[in-house]
């Protein structure tokens, strides 16, 4: 059974059983709800709620253990040297996966299963199962007792999750009586549920930093971690005899999202101020919405615009007149681009903060005969100030982040220069380009994605304690 209709099955049982509980709950009382301790809707809740909740928690635990369990069991059933050079066990599980598939659709299909490894191959071809390399007879037997396991597994969920809805079901019903308390009940379940979903962004955030500590430090056991850390020089190749410095990348990454921020800052500000000070009604209708419309083009967009239109322009007019260089990838290009996409961020939620600072506070400014330029100066930019600084980091979050705009406009090359018109990289198209392609997943030429991913996420983690500080004490002296 799919998990599509065993979830549905779930859902109508816990459907029809709020419909009998509401319906049994007034029986109860000969259709007087007044003797009710709480409104029918609370009982049918209860039975919904005792027999869907559990039934799709262990269903969803299940789903989380049983692909661990069968990994490792299977795993051991590979022999060591079926694992062939250069390639790695994650790599030959991969390989299992795909022919267990490939075995379920034979079977669908009514087609018998090839007896032994050296005819699976052809078998699997005809249903668009593709291998690059023969198949083992260790490989081949892991793929079918991965299959059997899956399928077993498979059907021992639904037999399991089905007895707990019904379980839960008649748990549910047997309860209902004048006197019981399914409001408490009810809203005890929805509490915890609410705590649940308030963990998912914590339990994710851990999950993120959890995965990226192991593979880390499982690079940093087969790559030194002085030559990561204190190295000049990127140079990975496949194979062996890499050079894996991350400050040419730290340089890039700081070099263009400084860029970005220079225009995208006052700009982003200043536009604010207009749209929340001087604009009228009118003006502000029209222009604030243009302004937003940037933040919904695609980064992909943006750096079609920095490779064709922007790049050329600034070699063109800036860079071969000046003797700086004569490639239309740098990290102005890129920088100058990344901006444009900013503004929005910047200018929308600082026109938000400037227009929440309070009236009073421009009231008692012009009383004292301040002019509209002063109060904005000495009044209602210090006051925003934690505001706007929440803004100019989530400005440059995103820029550090960015991905698209600097493949396309500031190419790919793991440098440090000063010159704004070199063609640099940043940390995130590093990652990606290491991650990318048929790779040995075990090697350190791609395990430093993760490392340079954990970097990435220290050096955002101390932007956000740095903004933290700052707001607080510019909040302590306005408040």
């Amino acid at each position: 059974m799919s998990i599509g209709i065993l979830t549905l099955i779930v859902i109508a049982l816990a459907a029809g059983g709020f419909l009998l509980g509401r319906q049994i709950a007034v029986g109860k009382v000969a259709g007087d709800i007044r003797k009710l301790h709480s409104l029918p809707g609370y009982y049918g809740q209860t039975v919904f709620l005792f027999t869907a909740v559990p039934a799709l928690l262990l269903m969803l635990g299940w789903l989380l253990v049983q692909p661990l369990l069968i990994h490792e069991r299977v795993g051991a059933m590979i022999a060591p040297e079926d694992i062939a050079s250069g390639s790695s066990a994650s790599l030959v599980m991969s390989d299992v996966r795909r022919i267990a598939d490939g075995l379920a659709l034979i079977e669908a299909q009514g087609a018998a299963i090839p007896a032994d490894a050296g005819t699976v191959r052809e078998a699997l071809g005809r249903v668009g199962v593709a291998l690059g390399t023969d198949v083992k007879p260790s490989v081949y037997a892991a793929a079918k007792a991965y299959g059997a396991m899956s399928a077993t597994g498979g059907k021992a969920m639904s037999v399991a999750v089905l007895v707990l809805a019904l379980a839960g079901f008649g748990f549910a019903i047997a309860r209902i009586r004048p006197a019981f308390r399914a409001r408490n009940v009810s809203e005890t379940f929805v509490r915890a549920l609410l705590i649940g979903a308030s963990s998912v962004a914590i339990l994710t955030t851990l999950g993120i930093v959890l995965s990226l500590v192991f593979e880390t430090v499982h690079f940093f056991k087969v790559y030194p971690f002085a030559d990561f850390f204190f190295s000049l020089t990127w140079n990975p190749k496949f194979g062996g005899g890499s050079d894996l410095g991350i400050w040419p990348l730290i340089w890039g990454t700081l070099y263009i999202s400084l860029i970005a921020l220079l225009v995208a800052v006052p700009v982003g500000i200043f536009s604010a101020i207009y749209l929340a000070e001087y604009a009228s009604k009118k003006v502000r209708a029209v222009v604030k919405p243009l302004l937003e419309v940037l933040a919904g083009i695609p980064t992909i967009v943006y750096g079609l615009f920095a490779l064709i239109t922007v790049g050329p322009a600034l070699r063109d007019w800036f860079a071969q007149p000046l003797g700086l260089g004569s490639s239309s990838s740098s990290v102005m290009t890129a920088g100058v681009v990344m901006g444009i996409m900013l503004i929005p961020f910047v200018s929308s939620l600082s026109d938000d903060i400037v227009n929440a600072v309070p009236q009073s506070l421009r009231d008692g400014s012009y009383g004292i005969g301040a002019t509209q330029s002063e109060t904005i100066r000495q009044v209602i930019l210090p006051a925003a100030l934690p505001g706007i600084v929440g803004a100019v980091l989530l400005a440059a979050s995103r820029a550090i982040g960015e991905t698209m705009i600097v493949v396309m406009g500031a190419g790919a090359a793991a440098k440090m220069s000063l010159n704004p018109f070199d063609a640099m990289t940043t940390v995130t198209v590093k990652i990606v380009s290491q991650l990318t392609g048929d790779t040995e997943f075990n090697s350190p030429e791609t395990l430093v994605a993760f490392a340079l991913g954990l970097t990435l996420f220290v050096f955002t983690l101390g932007l956000n304690i740095l903004a933290l500080f700052i707001v607080r004490k510019y909040r302590e002296q306005y408040e």
